[in-house]
C-alpha cells in the first residue's frame, strides 16, 4: 500500500498470527498494546500476545466493551488510560485486533497519542479486512453522525490472517460481504461477475475464495486512496451506498443494523439513484439487488420519515455547505459523486421502503 502518509504491507493469508515472518520489520519499542473487545481476545488474544512477546518487552491488553454503540469519547478514552497509567511512550506499538469498531478506536487513538503512536491493524472480520483497516480512516461516532469526528492516519502494517474468519458469526461474514461487493459496481465489473459466481463459495468460508475476495478488495482501495488519501474527491466512490447506509445506521440507533448491512441497502438506493438519472439500465439495479439478497443482505430500507432521511444524509462527510453529494453508477464499473434533485432521492426513497 502506497500513500503520502506512509507506505507499508498489506498480508493475506491463514494462520498468519503464528508466524514469525508477518511481525518482522514493525517499529522496535518497549511495549506494545493490544486493543481488543473480550469476545475477540477470548479466541485470538493469546496467539497474539505469544506473537509480540518477542517483539517487546511488555505486552499489555485493553479490551473495549463491543459493537458500534461504544465507538464514542467514552471509549476511546479507555484507551488513553491504559496508555497513560502504564506509562507508555511515544514509541509505544498499539496492535488493533478485531472488527472495525476496534480498528478506528485504536486508530484514532493512536493518531492522538503523544501526537501519533505507530499502530498494526489486525483485522478480525471479513469488513475489516476488505475494507475499515485499509487506507487511514480512523475515527468515533457522534449521536449526530457516523464517523464524524477521527483522522487519516495510517498503520504500519495490515495484517489480514484468513483463519479468524473461520469463528465469525454468519450475520457478521454476510454484512462482510456487502463492503466486498461494493467494489464491482464502482471499479470492476469483471470482479463482480467473479462474486455472482463465487458467492456459494464464499458463504461457505472457502480459503481460496476468500483469499482472492480479500486481495481484490484491498487491491482497489489501494488503487484508489493511493491517488487520494483524504477524500478530496476520488476516494469519495468508495462511500458507493454509505450515504443512504449511515442514515439507516444513525436514524434507527447504531448497533441495531450492522454496517455492511446499511451499504447492502444503501447500495441498491444508489444504483436506483443512478438509474433514475440514465446512468445504469434497471436491469443493473436489479441485478445487484438479486447478488444482495443472495448474501443474506437487506435491500428494503426501513421506515423513517423523509425529512429524517435527509436530516442524516445532509451530516454525511460528503456534503458541501449542506448539500448532500452522492455516489452514484456513471457506468457498470464506475462510480462518481455528484449532487441530485431531492425530489428524485425522495422518490427513489419511497420506492424501497415500500415492502419494509
Amino acid at each position: 500500500m502506497v500513500t503520502p502518509g506512509g507506505d507499508y504491507r498489506i498480508d493475506i493469508g491463514a494462520g498468519l498470527l503464528s508466524q514469525a515472518h508477518a511481525w518482522q520489520g514493525l517499529p522496535p519499542a518497549r511495549d506494545g498494546v493490544i486493543v481488543s473487545n473480550p469476545t475477540v481476545f477470548a479466541l485470538h488474544g493469546a496467539a497474539l500476545v505469544q506473537a509480540l512477546s518477542s517483539l517487546h518487552s511488555r505486552v499489555s491488553h485493553v479490551l473495549l466493551p463491543d459493537g458500534e454503540a461504544h465507538k464514542t469519547w467514552q471509549t476511546l478514552n479507555q484507551v488513553f488510560d491504559h496508555l497513560l497509567g502504564l506509562g507508555c511512550d511515544r514509541k509505544t506499538v498499539l496492535y488493533a485486533l478485531g472488527g472495525g469498531v476496534v480498528g478506528d478506536i485504536a486508530g484514532f487513538a493512536a493518531a492522538s497519542y503523544m501526537r501519533g503512536v505507530p499502530f498494526v491493524q489486525v483485522p478480525t472480520t471479513l469488513l475489516a479486512q476488505v475494507d475499515s483497516s485499509v487506507g487511514g480512516k480512523t475515527a468515533i461516532n457522534h449521536p449526530l453522525g457516523k464517523n464524524m469526528i477521527g483522522a487519516f492516519y495510517q498503520p504500519e502494517r495490515v495484517l489480514c490472517d484468513l483463519a479468524t474468519l473461520d469463528t465469525l458469526p454468519d450475520r457478521e461474514l454476510r454484512a462482510g460481504l456487502a463492503e466486498v461487493i461494493k467494489y464491482g459496481p464502482i471499479a470492476d465489473d469483471d470482479f463482480l461477475v467473479w462474486l455472482e459466481n463465487n458467492l456459494d463459495a464464499l458463504l461457505r468460508r472457502d480459503r481460496t475464495a476468500l483469499a482472492h475476495a480479500v486481495k481484490r478488495s484491498c487491491e482497489i482501495k489501494a488503487l484508489v486512496v493511493g491517488q487520494d488519501e483524504r477524500e478530496s474527491g476520488l476516494r469519495a466512490v468508495l462511500n458507493f451506498g454509505h450515504t443512504f447506509g449511515h442514515a439507516i445506521e444513525t436514524g434507527l440507533g447504531y448497533g441495531e443494523w450492522l454496517h455492511g448491512e446499511g451499504v447492502a441497502c444503501g447500495m441498491v438506493l444508489a444504483a436506483d439513484l443512478s438509474a433514475s438519472l440514465g446512468l445504469v439500465t434497471p436491469a443493473y439495479v436489479q441485478r445487484l439487488s438479486r447478488l444482495l439478497t443472495r448474501a443474506g443482505l437487506p435491500v428494503e430500507a426501513p421506515r423513517m420519515p423523509l425529512e429524517r432521511w435527509f436530516e442524516l444524509m445532509r451530516v454525511d462527510k460528503k456534503s458541501e455547505a449542506g448539500s448532500i453529494r452522492y455516489v452514484v453508477l456513471e457506468a457498470p464499473g464506475k462510480a462518481g459523486v455528484r449532487g441530485v434533485e431531492d425530489t428524485l432521492v425522495r422518490q427513489v426513497i419511497a420506492r424501497h421502503t415500500a415492502a419494509a
